[in-house]
């Protein structure tokens, strides 16, 4: 298949090795100093197990118009970063050209293709003025979770992890032929991708602990393991996702694990950084809008109270905002690697 990949970072990254060695034709939009290693050397990628796996034959570019008519486009973009590339996607599309979301939170196109009360309703949190909607059909989209934990090591090379599922599903639920074709080039490459009848509840199922952990982290810097074994953190994140259960459950959605079995697996996990974290360390914007700010709307839809979700929201969006106008990433550094003078200051 011919497969671009918009957004060739750690995901991304990691769906397009694995997709260029079993035979498909890629193309990778990126940027920068990962984008002049890729041309020069391939794309790495260094898996959990040790092995390493470097893609060669494959196409990368900054510019979306330079990659040609595709069969799937892949958006590995964060949620954020949809709207500005939006109407430049069309640049390759054919008539059956499908794109594959794999954005963490709450989906611009929920309620497209969805048939309830609330059917075709747009989220404004995660779609405004309704940019994204205009410029990619309904009938183009299959949803997807990303379920893989990967990193950047460094320009050009990807290190995974944990994890290799990527389970998909119509808007509608159908079991299409074109959702088996991709289903089968996932697998093809070693990804874990069954067919799902309601992708909805899987996409409110990692929402749940994205919601979560991903602001806590940011704001607290600490690791998954940390916040679950952190009482006072432990019981925050279980309010939050009790809220969001409820505005889950009037959306006719039904979670198929606890919250305590959700809050057991993201402290197995360890001292992983969330991306959120990552984003905060490194002076990027985060995606409060997706992974809260929609949760938060879908509570006022609903009429759901969602009061510690929102106070979470309201200092992630203002973290974010401090930093982008200062210019300044926030990352923590150990007193002890800093001089003496520092130290006392800092402390």
């Amino acid at each position: 298949m011919r497969v671009c990949i918009v957004g060739a970072g750690a995901i991304g990254g990691l769906l397009g090795v694995k997709l260029g060695l079993t035979g498909n034709n890629v193309t990778l939009i990126a940027r920068g100093l990962h984008l002049d290693a890729i041309k020069k050397n391939g794309l790495k990628l260094m898996m959990k197990d040790g092995s390493e796996h470097v893609a060669r034959d494959l196409k990368a570019t900054s510019h979306i118009h330079e990659a040609g008519p595709q069969d799937v486009v892949i958006l590995a973009v964060k949620a954020h970063q949809i709207a500005p590339i939006a109407a430049d996607l069309q640049a390759m599309y054919t008539p059956d050209t499908t794109v594959v979301t794999t954005q963490n939170g709450i989906p611009w196109w929920y309620f497209q293709r969805h048939g309830g009360e609330f059917d075709n309703h747009r989220i404004e949190a995660v779609d405004p003025g309704g940019v994204i909607a205009s410029n990619i059909e309904a009938d183009r989209i299959i949803g997807s979770i990303a379920y893989p934990a990967a990193e950047i090591a460094e320009p050009g090379v990807i290190r995974h992890i944990e994890g290799t599922r990527f389970p998909i599903g119509e808007l509608d639920g159908s079991e299409s032929e074109r959702a088996k074709a991709i289903s089968q080039m996932l697998i093809d490459a070693g990804f874990k991708s069954p067919i799902l009848s309601d992708v909805r509840s899987e996409i409110w199922l990692k929402a749940w602990g994205n919601l979560t952990f991903n602001p806590i982290s940011a704001l607290t810097h600490s690791t998954l393991v940390d916040i679950c074994q952190y009482p006072p953190t432990q019981h925050l994140a279980t309010m939050m996702m009790t809220e969001a259960q409820t505005v889950a459950n009037k959306l006719g959605i039904t979670f198929r694990v606890p919250i305590e079995k959700r809050i057991e697996g993201a402290e197995k996990v360890g001292k992983h950084k969330t991306s959120m974290l990552q984003d905060v360390e490194a002076g990027k914007a985060v995606e409060a809008n997706a992974l809260i700010g929609a949760v938060v709307e879908l509570g006022e839809l609903t009429k759901t109270p969602t009061p510690h979700i929102s106070a979470i929201y309201a200092c992630v969006k203002l973290l974010s905002k401090t930093m982008v106008e200062e210019r300044i990433s926030i990352k923590g550094q150990s007193l002890e690697a800093q001089p003496a003078k520092s130290r006392l200051h800092a402390v």
